[in-house]
Parts: structure tokens; sequence; C-alpha cells
């Protein structure tokens, strides 16, 4: 059995990103904590689709490789400082997209 480290490293940040270019979703699980949030690039939301909860998250992550199937992201560059508010015990609470692509919002009537 394989033990979780609670540090937080750029190898874990780049092994979680070589499990999104792999499309390996039981892989990118295995590095949430079971209260995970996935804010997605797209969704009518401020912040994207928004998925809340494992199974939530994981169907999150498939939706992106279904509408993306060749979906690859390059030349990685990770940095740590202090734990970013995201990880927990070494696993990644939120998983936040922060290239967001939303329809432009509305004019309110003055």
């Amino acid at each position: 059995m394989q033990t979780v480290s609670t540090e937080v490293t750029t190898d874990l940040l780049q092994a979680f990103a070589e499990a999104w270019n792999r499309h390996d979703a039981d892989a990118l699980m295995a590095f949430m904590t079971d209260d995970c949030v996935f804010e997605s690039s797209a969704g009518a939301d401020i912040c994207g689709s928004r998925y809340v909860g494992p199974d939530a998250v994981r169907a999150g992550f498939v939706e992106v490789w279904q509408v993306f199937p060749d979906a690859h992201w390059g030349n990685a560059r990770h940095f740590v400082h202090g734990d970013r508010g995201v990880l927990r015990d070494g696993k990644i609470v939120q998983k936040n997209s922060y290239r967001k692509n939303r329809p432009p919002v509305a004019k309110s009537a003055q």
C-alpha cells in the first residue's frame, strides 16, 4: 500500500497534471479529498460548472475529455506556496480551471 505524503510538492502537482493528460479519472480521483470540488472552464455560473463530491467531480473530469477528446496540457509549470488553501492531508480539495469560457453577461437595466 502506497503512503500518501502530506507534503505538497511540485512532483505531486506534476503527477496530477500527467493524470489529466492520460485522461485517467481513477488516478485523478486518488489525488482528491472526499469533499472535493471541481470548477470547470465552461458553464453558466461565474465559476463555470461546479461539481461537488467525488462522483460529480469524476463525472466532470470525464465530461472535459468527452468535449475535448484530444485534450492535453503541455509545458506545465508548478509552484508551491504554503497549501494555497486547496490541499488537505496531501490531497486536493478544489480543482479550479482558471481559464473561464463564459457567454457575455447581459447588462442590467438601470
